[in-house]
């Protein structure tokens, strides 16, 4: 299972060499990373997606809390959360599919960040699921390149659990 860790540390170098250190002694593979500045100066927030059990999330969880300049981890992975992710995409175009790319692009709310006579490159914001689905549906002209963030996250307020609401509108429908 993939695990989602969010971690606060202090903002200082060295601090995420440690950590991605951490993670190749214990033989965890970091799927995903993001780091950034948190809501307090001088704070940093770390998110991971990294495989695992509980077991070993916890331990990982534990090992984490003993390095100097770590100040909390969550595994945010069954909270309700806000997920997003960035993506740019390269598609190969021609004259003959350019409005076919454009449309596909349109309805995934992406943006057109720049075009040529035989490339579009596309700028995709949202869940991780709609990089795949958006990249499923451009592959078919060509993907030269793609440039992908890690996943951010942060826990919903509300409680309010987005996915568990889709199952039941699937359910439903």
């Amino acid at each position: 299972m993939k695990h989602t860790l969010s971690v606060l540390v202090e903002d200082e170098a060295g601090v995420l060499t440690r950590i991605a250190g951490l993670f190749a002694r214990r033989g965890f593979n970091i799927e995903s990373l993001a780091v950034g500045p948190a809501e307090q100066p001088g704070i940093s927030r770390i998110t991971m997606v990294v495989p695992g059990d509980d077991n070993s999330i916890e331990q990982l969880t534990k090992q984490l809390y003993k390095l100097i300049n770590v100040l909390k981890v969550n595994d945010i992975t069954q909270t309700p959360c806000v997920e997003r992710e960035l993506m740019l995409l390269k598609v190969n175009v021609s004259a003959a599919n350019r409005a076919e790319v454009l449309e596909v692009a349109q309805v995934f709310r992406a943006r057109i960040v720049d075009i040529s006579d035989d490339t579009v490159t596309i700028e995709v914001v949202g869940d991780p699921g709609k990089m795949v689905a958006i990249m499923k549906m451009l592959s078919k002209f060509g993907i030269r390149e793609v440039a992908r963030t890690g996943k951010i996250a942060l826990t919903r307020e509300s409680g309010v659990n987005t996915e568990y609401l889709k199952s039941l509108q699937a359910k439903v429908s």
